[in-house]
């Protein structure tokens, strides 16, 4: 049943970002499992690149339920504790309950990351993890329970895989698989590792990237019938450098309605790889403006979105980095070039000391333009010795007020849940106790998750659409009220090792109604609907 909440109207404050108010609830919500990243020295790169998380709502409830990647304890340089992963189903009353054992998706992989789609086009959305060796597909078979189909239908992989994403490459109506690998390494070289990278001429620390063989990244075809076969190569996806990925993002960031896809590389620049229409790429990121920080160097990224951060109709990126490289904002340009516009929007020194992982662009406020949420944290535990050099290893994240086009810090007046200071990671959205504005899960190294409830007052309008029984992966929707177009692309997969809800949000701000929702379909067909009434969930069964 379609869930209805009315909110009146309130007048916008000239800088309603002062009331962003964001409550830690995990705890009392029952998220308290501990998502475990190797020794507490950190000796090797593996126990510094932590976990990503899922919002998506498997058993069809209306109601997101959360998915968290797990990792494994290390203890005097054996593995003490193999950490499973977990499920956490939304009772719909503001709490999760583990429904891990009966789901059967405990893995206990050294896990890293996870996206989410309906793969199999069966009308329930499949997990797909990526881990430090084989990953696993979980078909959902409808009954609360999940399958591990990886190695049948031939997506096992089985390298060090972070990032991940389902999208429809070559416009064939099923989905394709990108898997992003980062390092070349065994578990005997994890347990055997000791700290002798050199940092400030003052402590050892990991070794890594930098000095390892990179990972050879992998796309998967689908043959239609939810098999897979492996054609990196052939479609021009190929990871020429092995480079060390992290991030990807699949977004038509040219809006010629075929699916592109970005990688976000450590230590190494990125890849933009344009479709051609026929699901052959291209590599253009140097060519486009995308693969460089502003300094023309390469960063090393972490996390990657892409959004219409400045409601000019066309997608921007944005990409999380190191500490001391200040993360990037790439702003398109012409649906080809993009100008580093981090400096220009306010993002420049605010993110140039933390190190930055999960983000994502998402309307906080309701008032109808995207604001920007970062997690930070350190890697190397043994910085908290030296504070002289500014830097922590437990981090507080950021939260950045779009004021038209402009990004305004407001961490330190958001909200208690801001205050937290962790080693944080994976990102994920979603409106989890359904009330009309987003909420945030952050995963955070050696510690229990944070759930970052949005109690942001005064409120504004709202809508969400949410399509039922098919896949949105791919499909865009545009809302249009008399003096804004917003627009939204439905995606598996981004942040870092993420996967946020697939149900699409939006603020009207002061607007009662919406004028036009357009979907546009991967096959380019549409559907229209005009003067829906806002504070709803637009459920669309197509």
């Amino acid at each position: 049943m379609t869930r209805f909440c009315y909110i009146s109207l309130i007048l916008c404050l000239p800088f309603l970002s002062q009331s962003a108010t964001f409550v830690d609830v995990s705890e009392v919500s029952g998220l308290t499992a501990v998502t475990y990243a190797g020794s507490k020295a950190k000796n090797h790169l593996l126990e510094s690149t932590g976990n990503g998380a899922a919002f998506f709502d498997y058993d069809r409830d209306g109601y997101a339920d959360i998915y968290l990647v797990n990792g494994w304890e290390i203890t005097e340089g054996l593995p003490s504790n193999k950490g499973t992963n977990i499920l956490y189903r939304n009772l719909g009353d503001g709490t999760f309950e583990d429904q891990t054992i009966n789901a059967g998706v405990g893995d206990d992989s050294w896990g890293c990351g996870v996206c989410v789609a309906d793969f199999n086009g069966d009308g329930w959305l499949d997990l797909y993890v990526t881990n430090f060796g084989p990953n696993c597909l979980y078909k959902n078979n409808g009954d609360g329970t999940f399958s591990n189909i990886a190695e049948r239908v031939g997506v096992a992989n089985g390298g060090w895989s972070v990032g991940a994403t389902f999208f429809d490459a070559d416009k064939d109506n099923d989905l394709d698989l990108y898997v992003v690998n980062y390092v070349d390494c065994s578990i005997s070289d994890v347990l055997a590792a000791k700290r002798t990278l050199d940092w400030q001429s003052v402590e050892k620390v990991m070794v890594g990237p930098k000095g390892l063989k990179g990972g050879i990244d992998a796309f998967y075809q689908n043959d239609g019938s939810g098999n897979f076969t492996e054609k990196t190569s052939e479609v021009g996806l190929i990871d020429i450098d092995e480079f060390y990925g992290l991030g990807v993002c699949a977004t038509d960031y040219d809006l010629d309605g075929d699916t592109d896809l970005f990688v976000a590389n450590d230590a190494s620049a990125n890849y933009l790889y344009q479709n051609d229409g026929s699901g052959v790429f291209i590599e253009i990121g140097s060519l486009a403006g995308a693969s460089y920080g502003d300094s023309g160097e390469a960063q090393a990224c972490m996390g990657v979105d892409f959004a219409d951060y400045d409601s000019d109709g066309d997608f921007d990126g944005w990409v999380t980095n190191f500490t001391g490289e200040c993360s990037s904002l790439y702003r398109n340009m012409d649906g080809f070039f993009f100008e580093n516009a981090t400096k220009s929007v306010g993002l420049w020194q605010s993110t140039y000391l933390p190190m930055s992982w999960g983000t994502g662009f998402f309307d906080f406020d309701n008032d109808a333009d995207l604001d920007l949420f970062i997690a930070n944290g350190h890697i190397y535990p043994q910085v908290n010795r030296h504070p002289e050099y500014g830097q922590t290893y437990a981090q507080t994240n950021q939260i950045f007020s779009n004021d038209n086009g402009t990004f305004i810090d407001i961490s330190k007046v958001a909200g208690e849940g801001l205050q937290v200071s962790l080693s944080s990671r994976g990102t994920a959205f979603a409106d989890y106790d359904n009330d009309g504005d987003i909420d945030i899960l952050v995963v955070n190294i050696d510690a229990p998750p944070t759930l970052l409830r949005n109690e942001t007052r005064p409120s504004q309008n709202w809508l969400m659409v949410q399509i039922e029984n098919r896949s949105v992966i791919g499909v865009k929707v545009i809302v249009q009220t008399k003096n804004l177009k917003q627009i939204r692309e439905g995606r598996s997969g981004s942040s870092y090792a993420s996967q946020n809800n697939l149900r699409f949000h939006f603020g009207l701000g002061k607007n009662i109604e919406v004028e036009l929702v357009k979907i546009t379909w991967l096959s380019g067909r549409s559907s229209e609907f005009t003067d829906v009434a806002a504070n709803q969930i637009l459920k669309i069964d197509n």
